[in-house]
């Protein structure tokens, strides 16, 4: 028969596999479903176009509008009951419709299977009831007679096998459930699981931490700019040991304190200020001599004590050659002087202390180092004619030293007292503190204590200080290298005083003095500052010129009153 008288479905396939529901919906009376049937054997019968079979409940396929019995082989609500003497269908075989023939007992095909006993025929080929006529729509064919037209022919021996493509067999709504199977995806085992719950812990803190740290640097930025909120208290340290150790620049100065003390003076229509330092318990004080110079010999002299108390001093003795003076307060008791060092052993670079008050501000400290030793300097001299003019051997420091600072204590790193700070180099090129108001720049000058200390104790013994002298007088406004003996002396008189310790030495007039012993002088100041370095009595050697000759002498220094 050809391909195409062959029996089509009532819908064309769908490509999709879906069950063929009609439109517009899923909700609309879904048509029977088709089972087109397979090729059949030779001399199998076909249904009827149009007559599409059904499966009944137990898989049996029945015709399409043929009545399904009900699984029980009672018939079904509404159905004729069969006549008496006829026997009732088997359970599963479908029950001929009224007015049609039973279909022809089966026959299977040569070379086909046998039917099983007790076993339904296949869905796709009705079975037929023995004892019952086959029924007219789908008539038996008979070997060797012509199909009737309109009923398609069997298909050709040797295809009864062959599976036709049912595309309408790969869903059956109708169909019980299968089992469920996989997509092809693996299922993760409890390792995977166990890494991936680690993982997403891990992914998890990382953002906890990422947006942590964002939230607290935006808040950081916040109270930052904006100063923190609340009230503000600032950090502070806590209370600590007030000691410090003794060679400290606060040991020290929490020593020396209590021993240094501030005048206050007036007098002759002057006044000034200046500092000192108590020497001994009964009251004694050094200061400069140009502190006290404005009391006069009627003047007032105010000292004030680093507590607060005041007292009324009397001047003892002064020396303007030494720039040096003792006065000594009243009524006063408990009294710490300050203990002595020796000068001869500091040496340059030694840290150093200085204390005063500059400028009226009592109690101020500095500190600083020796910066040179027997540096000579000259002060004073405002009365013209050199008796007020101080000759200092002096120490230079650079411990910032102001108008105020005269006469107070310069002490070493064990808190003794090593000079009296006397004179500073000020840029206007003045060396006197009190001549102006310039300050320090570094550039300070303290009387060596050895020499304070001799001053001193001649002062407070007799009250005067005597002066160490060569006998000679000297040409001052020589500008050659060393110092020449005048050719004429003060008032008239010789320039080498007869019997003196130069006349004794052989010096004469118009000798020049280049060393002290063995240090190179450059002027007649240096040799009066490196004379009063020394007491009377003290032995010298002195490098004197002559006619291009130089010689060596030697000579005891006298004394003269101060």
């Amino acid at each position: 028969m050809p391909a195409q008288d062959a029996p089509r479905p009532l819908h064309d396939p769908d490509p999709y596999s879906t069950p063929p529901y009609g439109e517009p919906g899923p909700w609309a009376p879904a048509p029977p479903v088709q089972h087109p049937a397979a090729a059949q054997a030779q001399g199998m019968a076909t249904p009827a176009q149009g007559m599409a079979a059904v499966p009944d409940a137990q898989g049996a396929p029945v015709a399409h509008g043929t009545p399904v019995p009900s699984p029980s082989g009672a018939p079904a609500p509404g159905a004729p009951a069969p006549a008496p003497g006829v026997p009732a269908p088997a359970p599963g075989v479908p029950h001929p419709a009224p007015g049609v023939p039973a279909p022809a007992p089966y026959v299977p095909a040569p070379g086909g299977p046998a039917p099983v006993p007790g076993q339904a025929p296949s869905p796709s080929i009705p079975a037929s009831v023995p004892g019952q006529a086959p029924s007219p729509s789908i008539p038996a064919p008979v070997p060797g007679q012509a199909t009737p037209p309109g009923i398609p022919a069997p298909a050709p021996a040797g295809f009864a096998d062959a599976p036709t493509p049912d595309p309408w067999r790969r869903y059956d709504p109708w169909a019980a459930p299968g089992p469920l199977q996989q997509t092809g995806a693996p299922v993760p085992g409890t390792e995977q699981r166990r890494r991936r719950g680690r993982k997403a812990l891990v992914l998890g803190a990382v953002a906890l931490a990422l947006v942590s740290g964002g939230i607290g640097g935006l808040v950081g930025t916040y109270l930052e700019r904006n100063g923190g909120v609340g009230t503000v208290e600032l950090p502070q340290a806590g209370k600590e040991a007030v000691a410090r150790d003794a060679d400290s620049v606060a040991g020290i100065a929490g020593r020396a304190l209590p021993s240094v003390v501030t005048l206050h003076v007036s007098g002759s229509g002057e006044q000034g200020t200046g500092t000192g330092f108590v020497l001994d318990t009964r009251g004694h004080i050094l200061t400069n001599n140009h502190v006290v110079r404005p009391a006069g010999t009627t003047g007032e002299i105010t000292v004030t004590f680093n507590g607060g108390e005041t007292a009324e001093a009397e001047l003892v003795g002064r020396d303007s050659g030494y720039d040096l003076a003792v006065v000594k307060v009243k009524g006063v008791s408990g009294l710490t002087p300050l203990p002595l060092g020796n000068s001869d052993s500091v040496q340059v670079g030694d840290p150093v202390v200085a204390i005063g008050a500059p400028f009226d501000l009592a109690g101020t400290v500095t500190s600083g180092i020796i910066s040179a030793k027997q540096r000579p300097i000259t002060a004073g001299g405002d009365k013209g004619d050199g008796s007020d003019m101080s000759y200092v051997d002096a120490l230079q420091t650079d411990a910032p030293i102001n108008p105020g600072n005269s006469g107070g204590p310069l002490l070493d790193s064990k808190g003794r007292v090593v000079g009296i700070n006397s004179a500073i180099r000020s840029a206007g090129g003045g060396s006197d503190p009190d001549s102006g108001q310039s300050g320090s720049i570094g550039l300070g000058f303290a009387i060596p204590i050895n020499q304070g200390k001799r001053v001193a104790e001649e002062l407070i013994n007799t009250g005067r200080a005597t002066h160490p002298v060569i006998g000679i007088t000297l040409d001052m406004d020589y500008t050659g290298d060393g110092a020449r003996v005048d050719t004429e002396g003060s008032e008239g008189g010789p320039p080498v005083t007869a019997g003196g310790p130069g006349a004794r030495a052989g010096i004469k007039a118009g000798d020049v003095i280049t060393e002290v012993d063995g240090r190179r002088i450059h002027s007649g100041e240096e040799l009066i500052v490196k004379t009063r370095a020394h007491r009377p009595g003290d032995r010298l050697e002195l490098t004197v010129e002559r006619g291009g000759k130089a010689r060596t002498v030697s000579l005891v220094l006298g004394s003269s009153g101060g």
